[in-house]
């Protein structure tokens, strides 16, 4: 695990984010490189606006002191390049403290050139834009709590400007506290706006990292089946070769040697590596035990995917046509098939009322199985786009039907997941509303895999 390869970032409890697989909390993963060039082009804006306004707007302002508030951004700029050599990265209470400051120097200088009426003000909503999109909840909560507080200061004690005309310009207080107001209502909805889109990408990172450490889980589990069907039939030999010598010093041996006890043990032993072996090479293809892939029967392989979803008053109808009885089933049990045709069945049971239907069509030149269920069907208007990620029907079907237990908020993670994982296999997914032959209105939903040639995993 490197410090760059992260399965999402912080939680809404916590600061920091977790490794893929576990282990400690990181303590880095926000790259300093990117805040040091966010802060190096608002340097940059600062002192060329500071230097030029007088000259071109005829607006006094305190020149000196503004640019030595910018100028301590520049010392701390230095500071973190430096720093960056030794960490490339910072902790999310790092980068919290790295944009707090940015706040609190942009309100130094706004209070200082004239607050509100400034019209460069809205900047001081930058760093909380930033903070909200990489941050944990608590941060961002405190980042806009310090944005509304300077905010607050600005209105209350920044100096006026000195307006170019004779007669000077006054904003109206109410007209400030409009602009306090809309600034603080607008660093609210940045932040919790900003937050929720990079959450929901966190999560779905997070989500198909999860898969794919899974599958790899799986696989290795498989190849420890083939290691040992593999190691069992290559040390045959050699242990043959060992109980034959074994066999004719014991019969060579006289009786009363000291070397009988030994060579009584040395044939025991070998008799009981051989039994030990002959099991290892007989589990994966006979007894299916360290082989999770073993051919079963379709109505098995649908059985063991939908077993973990399954509910007490929902029915679950199998039905096969097109293939052999007692036949191996032509869908494997892979983890792609495992993991995508689990997640439409536990769809198909959260929503049922009575039962769900499961058809596999099997046939030379093509492979279709429907998973259809009797609940409310899908959304209408969300039937174009399922399959994509942030796309939830949970909300609108359970208008219709009554909560059950399982439920919950959903983006529509598990559907996209589980297209992916099909589309691996080679497989078509398409969701419709109505059950087969039924009317579509309101006699819930199907969805249906079709392979078009064996599958990947089968061959």
């Amino acid at each position: 695990m490197t410090r760059q390869a992260w399965a999402g970032t912080a939680d809404d409890d916590t600061d920091e984010a977790r490794p893929v697989g576990g282990g400690r909390w990181a303590t880095a993963r926000i790259n300093l490189r990117t805040l040091n060039t966010i802060r190096w082009i608002a340097i940059a804006g600062q002192t060329v606006t500071l230097l030029t306004v007088e000259d071109l707007v005829g607006i006094d302002i305190p020149l000196l002191p503004a640019l030595a508030v910018t100028a301590v951004s520049l010392l701390i700029n230095l500071y973190a390049i430096a720093r960056r050599r030794r960490s490339p990265f910072l902790t999310e209470r790092g980068a919290v403290l790295f944009l707090g400051y940015d706040t609190v120097q942009l309100t130094v200088l706004l209070m200082l050139t004239g607050g509100l009426e400034n019209p460069f003000a809205v900047l001081v909503l930058a760093p909380l834009m930033v903070g909200a999109s990489m941050l944990g909840r608590r941060l961002v909560t405190g980042l806009t709590t310090l944005t509304t507080a300077c905010l607050t200061l600005v209105w209350v004690l920044a100096m006026p400007l000195s307006w170019p005309t004779s007669n000077g310009v006054t904003l109206p207080p109410i007209y400030l506290g409009g602009i306090w107001a809309a600034l603080t209502l607008s660093a609210i909805f940045i932040a919790t706006y900003v937050y929720k889109v990079a959450q929901s990408g966190r999560d779905l990172s997070q989500a198909l990292i999860a898969s794919q450490v899974s599958l790899a889980r799986a696989q290795k589990a498989s190849a420890l089946g083939a290691l040992a069907a593999a190691a069992a039939h290559e040390l045959g030999s050699p242990l043959g070769t060992i109980a034959v010598v074994a066999k004719e010093l014991a019969r060579d041996m006289p009786p009363d040697s000291p070397w009988v006890e030994d060579i009584q043990l040395l044939q025991s032993q070998s008799d009981r590596c051989r039994v030990i072996l002959a099991d290892l090479a007989r589990r994966p293809d006979a007894e299916g035990e360290m082989e999770p892939y073993a051919p079963l029967g379709p109505v098995q392989v649908i059985e063991a995917v939908a077993a973990p979803h399954r509910r007490a008053d929902v029915a679950l109808e199998i039905t096969v046509t097109g293939a052999e009885e007692g036949a191996p089933s032509p869908l494997p049990l892979s983890p792609e098939l495992q993991h995508g045709l689990g997640n439409i069945l536990q769809n198909a049971m959260q929503f049922a009322t009575t039962r769900v239907d499961v058809t596999l069509h099997c046939d030379p030149s093509a492979l279709v199985l429907t998973v259809a269920d009797d609940g409310p069907g899908f959304p209408v208007s969300l039937l174009e786009r399922l399959g994509e990620p942030y796309v939830s029907d949970r909300d609108e079907r359970l208008e219709q039907v009554p909560v059950r237990a399982g439920g919950g908020g959903t983006m529509g993670l598990g559907l996209f997941i589980a297209q992916i994982l099909l589309e691996r296999t080679g497989a078509v997914v398409s969701y419709a509303n109505g059950r087969p032959g039924s009317t579509p209105v309101g006699a819930g939903a199907h969805v249906t895999v079709n392979w078009s040639g064996p599958l990947p995993a089968a061959q």
